[in-house]
């Protein structure tokens, strides 16, 4: 690294672990330290004897944080690429396993890093935040200065996102040599001006990320059948307190409040409807009060413990009250259409080929058919996304399915105009044969009824 005017704005500390922090006398079962007092997060002693109780056995997360340094180092070499840069907060997890309020870098680009094709990471975090990586041999140097948006920045934008490239110019010449070609998924454009006035090439960065990703590792999907088992526990105490007279908000309040006792980690979304509400798809949770008979449906977009995604939606009854035909009619049709389309979900498979198969809901439903039959799920709602026959044409594209990979089969039924709607959506993963159902929350036998 060049030594230069760059140090008064860009620091750089090579990690310096201690080795009795790193590697204590007592582990959790995972392989994270039990310090009471550590700095990074991670599930808590209630998760932990959960899954103990229900015979899970948790990740080992130093396995599979170097499953996920393998998976992208094959992609950017696969490429052709001199590296990788990377400031989706997602991306950087998956590539560190570090995290640093992961909402607020959504949209504050605070935070990226660097992978080469030799295996050698760079972060770039906030300032005066080395600490929350220490813990982690992965990331070889930690730096600041990836914060050239306008909010840090302001009229100095172009001179930060300048100095930001010379730093990244410097480690595509010592691990990429002449090769200029560099990944990236996601970056303020002042900093992609600057990387392309240095001769760099500017690659899609996120086909390297949602391909790398698609693929689940065994100790990461040990970590989703752990967050898998959290996120629906909190869902249960969702539906044990839902009764009539509560809000919207009261209920969902349960879901957080769940998944962060757990270690979970955030919500994604707010979408939970009841009454009328529910139609169209889409309302968030609000203030309303929840009336007795109705239908209440939720999709839980929850990135639980490990930071996994548990992606799961139903749809219950509210209250001791018999369902009406209509609410047992909706229900019974998004349940059929899920079960119908999960028995597409095996290898080999075609996206077009399970669009032109996928179970048609009736025509009156078509028309407020939810965005995609299927997606993939990871850290987050991820690659594929498989589309309805009415949207392929604009939206759809070409892939199959592959054992390791992750998918959620989901269904929204609600007639245009209409005042009942029901919203379900399952995890599944794609195995050798067919597919492992990863959910076990029950549907509403009530409405099947």
């Amino acid at each position: 690294m060049q030594q230069d005017k760059h140090m008064s704005v860009f620091s750089i500390s090579n990690q310096k672990i201690d080795p009795s922090r790193r590697r204590p006398r007592q582990l959790k079962p995972d392989g994270s330290p039990d310090d009471n007092d550590r700095v990074e997060i991670g599930p808590t002693a209630l998760a932990f004897a959960e899954w103990k109780e229900a015979g899970l056995t948790p990740p080992n997360l130093d396995q599979m944080r170097q499953f996920r340094l393998e998976r992208l180092v094959a992609e950017i070499r696969k490429h052709d690429y001199a590296g990788l840069l990377c400031f989706d907060p997602l991306n950087i997890r998956y590539a560190t396993d570090t995290t640093n309020m992961q909402l607020w870098t959504a949209h504050n680009l605070a935070r990226a890093c660097f992978v080469s094709a030799d295996g050698y990471v760079v972060l770039w975090d906030f300032h005066n935040c080395e600490h929350l990586s220490a813990h982690l041999p992965i990331v070889r140097e930690v730096r600041h200065g990836a914060s050239f948006f306008y909010f840090e920045s302001g009229d100095r934008v172009d001179e930060h996102a300048a100095l930001f490239a010379a730093e990244v110019d410097d480690l595509l010449h010592v691990h990429g040599g002449a090769n200029r070609r560099l990944a990236v998924d996601k970056i303020e454009t002042a900093g992609f001006a600057a990387l392309q006035k240095l001769g760099v090439e500017v690659c899609n960065g996120q086909e390297v990320t949602e391909i790398a990703r698609l693929v689940k590792g065994p100790d990461e999907l040990l970590a989703m059948r752990c967050a898998m088992h959290s996120g629906e526990l909190s869902v249960g105490e969702m539906y044990a307190a839902l009764e009539p007279g509560l809000s919207e908000n009261d209920v969902w309040a349960l879901l957080h409040a769940g998944n962060i006792r757990r270690g979970g980690e955030w919500i994604e979304t707010r979408l939970l409807a009841s009454g009328p509400r529910c139609n169209p798809w889409f309302q968030e949770c609000g203030p309303r009060i929840i009336n007795q008979g109705e239908l209440l449906a939720f999709d839980t977009d929850l990135i639980g413990t490990y930071g996994i995604c548990v992606d799961i939606s139903r749809t219950w009854m509210v209250g001791d009250f018999e369902p009406t035909d209509e609410q047992k009619e909706h229900y019974k049709v998004a349940h059929e259409h899920i079960h119908a389309n999960m028995e597409l979900m095996r290898p080999g498979m075609g996206f077009e080929e399970i669009t032109q198969k996928a179970h048609r809901l009736p025509e009156k439903f078509r028309s407020q058919r939810y965005s995609c039959l299927a997606h993939g799920v990871g850290l987050c709602d991820e690659y594929p996304a498989l589309r309805y026959p009415e949207d392929f044409e604009a939206s759809g594209y070409a892939g199959a399915l592959e054992p390791g990979m992750v998918m959620t089969v989901e269904a929204y039924v609600g007639a245009e105009g209409g005042t009942v709607g029901v919203k379900l959506e399952d995890q599944l993963l794609i195995t050798e044969k067919g597919y492992e159902n990863l959910t076990s929350y029950p549907f509403e036998e009530r409405l099947l009824g």
